[in-house]
């Protein structure tokens, strides 16, 4: 269970459990249209961890991202092979809810995303659109707590009513974030979540993660390999849709077992 309140739908498993591999991939293809996007992925993914996916452009990181909710289900000619799990339950399983997976792993996109209404309303549609919430005051309480897990409660407490519009990009940022946690996810997914923010609002997120660190589980796609560094604690060192490596973050950047993760981590290519 989300330490955010009940998760419902795919049978909720308690928060933290670092053992318990959150996501496994075996032999998992994806094609479409243009080709074949994923090849052959192998990968097991910590629950209650960190795990930073990194590697050049069109390595295939976000497309393994968002493998994890089905959020390209509708990219043309989709088709997949081999196996994907959330737990325990095949992601791509004909029975499985694509609504209910995603209220179970959130996810953040690379553009701040803010929906034309208030700063309040912009994290209070999740959970009025799930029910989550039967009055006011447990309404608020919520959006409360979620702006402050998103580091974004000191500087909007006062101004909830206000267009969201109104908020700098790293404020937009962290109330996506706040948005997604407000209908008590297990999983956050994120896109780049910093790349077009300044370093103080980058450092703002990135605090916002680590705090998350351990009740959520989190996967995040950067290109900045100090932030893998600084916030991670599993990477996974993508090339050409294929896991190259995947480890503790420490043992990846200071001891790669491939030479092409050493060639990448000390700028010989990417």
């Amino acid at each position: 269970m989300s330490p955010f309140g009940g998760a419902g739908g795919l049978g909720a498993v308690p928060a933290g459990q670092s053992a318990v591999p959150c996501f496994r991939a075996e032999d998992f293809h994806l094609f479409c249209t243009a080709g074949e996007l994923l090849r052959g992925v192998d990968l097991v993914v910590p629950g209650g961890r960190i795990t930073a996916l990194i590697g050049p452009s069109g390595a295939g990181k976000s497309m393994l991202l968002r493998s994890l909710n089905r959020m390209h289900d509708r990219v043309a000619g989709l088709r997949v092979t081999g196996g994907l799990w959330f737990r325990e339950q095949e992601i791509y399983a004909p029975d499985l809810d694509p609504v209910c997976l995603r209220r179970r792993v959130g996810m953040v996109f690379r553009q701040p995303v803010v929906f034309p209404a208030s700063i309040f309303d912009n994290v209070a549609y999740g959970p009025r659109v799930h029910r989550l919430e039967l009055g006011p005051a447990g309404l608020a309480t919520r959006v409360e707590r979620c702006l402050r897990a998103a580091g974004l409660w000191d500087e909007v407490r006062d101004v909830l009513r206000q267009p969201a519009g109104r908020l700098t990009g790293g404020q937009r940022q962290r109330l996506a974030i706040a948005r997604a946690l407000a209908v008590d996810p297990e999983v956050l997914l994120l896109d780049e979540p910093t790349a077009t923010v300044d370093p103080v609002a980058t450092a703002r997120i990135e605090d916002a993660l680590l705090r998350l660190r351990g009740a959520l589980t989190v996967v995040v796609v950067t290109h900045n390999l100090a932030q893998a560094a600084r916030i991670s604690q599993q990477t996974v060192f993508m090339l050409e849709g294929r896991v190259v490596e995947s480890g503790p973050t420490e043992v990846v950047f200071h001891q790669p077992r491939d030479t092409r993760t050493e060639d990448y981590l000390t700028g010989r290519f990417g």
